[in-house]
């Protein structure tokens, strides 16, 4: 049985399961809060993804779209996804759309998120016949000389480089030449990556499923990213030490980037991080009460929905027919402003960052909220 949907003053407003028996196809969609726009989040295909879990992330999509200061809401969705070949998979996701039909996209518009690219949202919103159903779509998918902007083309992690750079700066660390680590080398850790070694920073250690590698004198990202093309793991990199994914939370860094797992910092390595500076690449990397440990210990730490803003700012762009240039001065805009504000505030106000950011974007929602006589009213 699915626990009790929570409900507060900011919904959700819709919590919609459905079903098709013909296919087998079981999904839920919550729309948490749509006073700012249309409820904006991915689509999660898990063999394990719940209605509550999809509740929380709903909700943290509230936050992160009204901190990024863009004119959507917070939703999220989730398909049970136990794995097939591509051809079940657009039958299921086309059946999720169709059953979506009466919400999309005036009150929910879909985006990627695990297990779910370009590919899918294409086939989301064909299956609506409509092109804004879905963003973050191919980049040869377009209508009306409006394209697709796919996060292949690492939205997320060029915002996770931007909100390094302030992080950095607050800190008192120039980022030329600060060591870096980052947790995983998937689309946010290879982007920040490559966007982290532009701008003069040493990035020292990577890691993947298999282990971790460090190079004091810093890595090369062509050569790190050379060798994923072939698909190996990093831990073949020439010349660098090879550890296991553990030993990467206690290296002598300056940086630390988490690109990959939940609670990946938790109590068994959080009295081991040696980082002045956290950046929250990845969504829920750590528990909120061991988040508030490290920051009073002087960590400065940028909340996760504040640092991985990429993606649906990237969305926003995409959804008013940018192209790749003018999405990328967006999210650099946006998650610069958003990731000054919030840890300069948290500074001057010896208070921990999330629940600065968290405030300002209920402000944000509120104040919105206060304009209408309903939810469910233009």
């Amino acid at each position: 049985m699915e626990k009790e949907i929570l409900k507060d003053e900011f919904g959700p407003e819709y919590v919609i399961r459905v079903y098709d028996s013909k296919i087998g196809m079981s999904g839920f969609l919550v729309i948490d809060n749509t006073a700012l726009g249309p409820g904006k989040g991915g689509i999660r295909m898990t063999p394990d993804v719940t209605e509550e879990e999809v509740m929380r992330l709903a909700r943290t999509m509230t936050w992160k779209n009204a901190l990024a200061d863009i004119p959507f809401g917070g939703a999220k969705a989730g398909i049970v996804w136990r794995g097939r070949d591509d051809g079940m998979k657009k039958k299921l996701v086309q059946s999720f759309a169709r059953a979506l039909a009466p919400f999309v996209p005036r009150k929910y518009v879909a985006g990627p998120d695990v297990n779910s690219g370009e590919k899918e949202m294409q086939w989301f919103a064909e299956a609506l016949g409509n092109w804004q159903a879905a963003t973050g779509k191919p980049a040869n998918f377009c209508e009306g000389g409006k394209c697709g902007l796919p996060h292949e083309l690492g939205s997320t992690g060029f915002g996770v480089a931007q909100a390094t750079k302030v992080a950095a700066e607050v800190a008192g660390l120039n980022i030329n030449g600060a060591e870096v680590a980052i947790e995983g080398f998937g689309n946010v850790g290879t982007f920040s990556f490559k966007y982290l070694e532009e701008m003069g920073a040493k990035v020292v250690a990577v890691s993947d499923s298999k282990g971790s590698i460090y190079l004091k004198d810093g890595l090369d990202y062509e050569t790190v990213a050379g060798i994923k093309l072939e698909k190996k793991s990093v831990i073949h990199y020439p010349k660098a030490q090879k550890l296991s994914v553990d030993d990467l939370f206690v290296l002598p860094v300056d940086v630390f980037i988490t690109a990959a797992l939940t609670d990946a910092i938790n109590e068994e390595n959080k009295n081991l991080i040696k980082a002045r500076v956290i950046i929250e690449g990845s969504n829920i990397p750590m528990r909120e009460g061991v988040e508030d440990e490290l920051w009073r210990k002087g960590v400065v730490i940028v909340p996760d929905f504040v640092a991985n803003a990429g993606g649906v700012i990237s969305s926003y762009a995409e959804y008013m027919g940018f192209g790749p240039e003018k999405m990328f001065e967006l999210v650099k805009e946006k998650v610069t402003k958003a990731a000054r504000e919030v840890i300069t505030k948290s500074a001057k106000e010896k208070r921990n960052p999330r629940e600065v950011a968290v405030e300002m974007a209920k402000n944000r929602v509120e104040s919105k909220m206060k304009e209408r006589k309903s939810a469910f009213r233009a």
